[in-house]
């Protein structure tokens, strides 16, 4: 039974094709040349062809010999390039992460380390997924589903490491017609006879919490006159003069209605930073990558 060439033969092959000389061959290869000429030997009798041609005074390659050398060369290089990849995924150069993230607050966020990943590391794909509420980012993550959420979360479980990645406020969005509208701060009880809009009360969701945190603060209750699904929704109903919107600072950088302003609260409540949010256990390089970048992102801006 012929048995199949293996690498080190394709080597000294090539080495001799090259060469055209044994000695000279065998130097290359850091070997003596008895058992370079055994190894060609062999290779020809597997083959059942005659390579080279050679005598005592010169070395020529035969038409099988000529026929080898691209598809020893292109094995070689094929193995050369696996090599490469493996390397390169352990040293998180290559390889697949996928990022939940949650709101449109990240939009920029992503959209800006989209754009980092694919400069810095072309070898590493994003595979990149839009939430419309954090815990479900979170649950994701949890069962392996993603390898990075990005949100905001009260309660995050033991098994998750997480990490600031923007640092973020509460603002009032109101029409540009309310009496209030103007002020530079305000306080949430100076609110308490408004209407609000809330984001659906989704289990987890930050933003309808705070609302009903700070108006219990302030010794009321939030009189919420609709609910939207989404934040533009939600900014929208603002602007149609339907009532206020606890949102976030990072939310009115990007706002672009000229009837919707935003006021900062001089309240305090638990914090809404953002973060990134991964699996303790999970060492792989390529995701250590990538968290690499959010956390530039974010050092970035801050400076």
């Amino acid at each position: 039974m012929r048995r199949t060439m293996d690498v080190g033969q394709l080597k000294a092959f090539l080495a001799v094709a090259q060469e055209l000389h044994f000695g000279r061959a065998a130097e290359r290869l850091h070997m003596a040349q008895p058992p370079l000429s055994r190894i060609i030997k062999q290779l020809e009798t597997e083959l059942g062809s005659r390579l080279l041609d050679r005598n005592t005074r010169s070395v020529k390659l035969t038409a099988s010999g000529q026929a080898l050398i691209a598809p020893a060369t292109e094995v070689l290089e094929a193995l050369r390039r696996a090599e490469e990849a493996v390397m390169s995924a352990e040293s998180g150069e290559t390889g697949l992460v996928r990022i939940a993230f949650a709101g449109v607050s990240t939009h920029q966020l992503v959209a800006r380390l989209a754009r980092q990943v694919k400069s810095n590391r072309p070898g590493i794909q994003l595979e990149l997924s839009s939430q419309n509420f954090a815990q479900p980012a979170m649950k994701k993550l949890v069962q392996g589903e993603t390898d990075i959420a990005l949100g905001r979360w009260d309660v995050i479980p033991s098994e998750i490491s997480s990490r600031v990645v923007m640092q973020d406020s509460l603002v009032m969005a109101m029409p540009d017609t309310h009496p209030l509208a103007g002020a530079r701060r305000l306080g949430m009880g100076r609110l308490a006879s408004d209407s609000f809009i809330s984001l659906t009360p989704f289990e987890g969701a930050v933003l309808p919490d705070r609302l009903r945190r700070l108006a219990h603060n302030a010794g009321f209750v939030a009189d919420i006159v609709q609910v939207a699904p989404d934040t533009q929704t939600a900014l929208a109903l603002v602007s149609a003069e339907v009532g206020c919107h606890l949102t976030l600072r990072s939310v009115a950088e990007h706002a672009t209605d000229p009837h919707v302003v935003f006021v900062p609260l001089e309240d305090s409540t638990a914090d809404v930073d953002l973060r990134a949010a991964w699996r303790r256990a999970d060492s792989s390089a390529v995701l250590k990558a990538v968290l690499d970048e959010v956390i530039g992102l974010d050092e970035a801006a801050k400076g």
